[in-house]
């Protein structure tokens, strides 16, 4: 088997897919912007072969490496990144080089514009809020006086929550249509709820074989924006409506033979038209494995090997085994560099180093929304998680 993988070396995790496949016998074939010499040892041990390009964003250079490769191994059966921004490159790809096992330039489109993913939350009976394409002023006002203030506004097309914004009332809506970039942008009503991810694996005929939720007490659109700490956690029980309405919302979209990461919120008041409290709202799907570090969170949760799984997957298309029920509550909390806290780093290691699962610092290209120094441990109970949570970021 010949897989291309479109940027092994970052994340900085990232090689460990690389590394997995290899193991399996699969010519594991890189595709990079770093020159080889710099790779670190990981990246280079986990690949067959490594085609460097000056600019990965130059699609003359992709298309060139893909054919180097398919000239000397054959025809390419896999294409991946397992990375938001190369999505559209990835389909891209495929499209032109016939290759048959992942999403292609005509629906990946679905998995990246938050209006479109809407239609396929509905086809699943999975509520969402109700939108605007924003074009003038007096529409955006017509849409509030509908659904009245608070609104969130965000790129069509965008990754995670940046350039995401809260307008409470029409000072605010005055100054967002004076300073919007020019990129389509969405209005949507806000939603009172709690943010929780259905993360996972589905196998190539589309059922889930690996899954785990996240809660995220604090808003991805506050840390981005506000620069505030980061603290979320992967649960020990995933609610059986979540898996219910999660799987339903994975088969409308027709995925299969890859990793997701689905947003979803928890009511926290009733409102009409999207239901009671404790209900589910559908918000944004992200078909490739939920950002940063989680994936190692998701094995640090029930001592797994989410790379493995996914490897597993790829060759041998295993069968749905999904435990509901893991071992440990593991919290990821990151602390920003111009805040003072009361606990220093030794403070932090020395008082759970029982507990402490993986510590390091957070290129700056992924900081805005996973913070600077960032911690990782795993418990047995809630109450330990807040604990530490209270104790890392006080």
């Amino acid at each position: 088997m010949n897989f291309v993988f479109i940027s092994p070396h970052f994340p900085l995790s990232y090689w460990n897919f690389c590394d997995r496949l290899k193991s399996r016998g699969v010519n594991v074939l890189g595709i990079g912007d770093q020159p080889y010499d710099t790779l670190p040892n990981e990246v280079k041990n986990s690949l067959t072969e490594y085609y460097y390009v000056n600019n990965m964003m130059n699609y003359d250079e992709m298309v060139r490496a893909c054919g180097f490769f398919t000239h000397k191994y054959g025809k390419i059966d896999w294409l991946e990144s397992n990375n938001e921004f190369w999505l559209n490159l990835d389909a891209r790809l495929r499209s032109d080089f016939n290759i048959t096992s992942g999403v292609k330039a005509d629906f990946i489109e679905n998995y990246q514009n938050k209006e479109l993913m809407k239609k396929f939350y509905a086809a699943a009976g999975v509520a969402t809020a109700r939108c605007h394409n924003v074009d003038t002023y007096e529409n955006g006002k017509a849409f509030i006086d509908e659904c009245g203030y608070p609104v969130v506004v965000k790129p069509v097309v965008g990754v995670g929550a940046a350039e995401t914004y809260k307008l409470s009332n029409d000072d605010d809506l005055k100054h967002f249509y004076a300073t919007k970039p020019d990129v389509p942008y969405l209005m949507e009503e806000f939603v009172y709820g709690d943010l929780i991810s259905f993360d996972g694996i589905v196998n190539q005929d589309g059922e889930v074989i690996f899954c785990t939720n996240h809660e995220f007490p604090i808003q991805i659109m506050d840390v981005v924006n506000e620069g505030k700490s980061v603290c979320y956690w992967g649960m020990k029980d995933i609610p059986e409506d979540l898996f219910t309405k999660g799987s339903a919302v994975l088969k409308s979209f027709g995925v299969k033979g890859r990793f997701f990461h689905c947003e979803y919120f928890r009511l926290t008041q009733a409102k009409k038209g999207l239901g009671e409290v404790g209900d589910i709202v559908g918000l944004e799907v992200n078909m490739r494995p939920p950002g940063g570090y989680t994936p190692d969170m998701m094995n640090f949760g029930d001592d797994v090997d989410v790379y493995s799984i996914w490897a597993d997957m790829i060759c041998y298309n295993i069968k749905p085994e999904p435990n509901l029920h893991k071992k440990y509550v593991c919290v990821n909390v990151g602390r920003r560099d111009h805040f003072q806290y009361k606990h220093s780093h030794e403070d932090v290691m020395r008082t759970y180093a029982n507990h402490m699962v993986m510590q390091l610092r957070m290129p700056d290209v992924l900081s805005g929304a996973m913070g600077n120094e960032v911690y990782f441990a795993r418990f047995k109970s809630m109450e330990e998680v807040h604990e530490f949570c209270n104790y890392v970021m006080g």
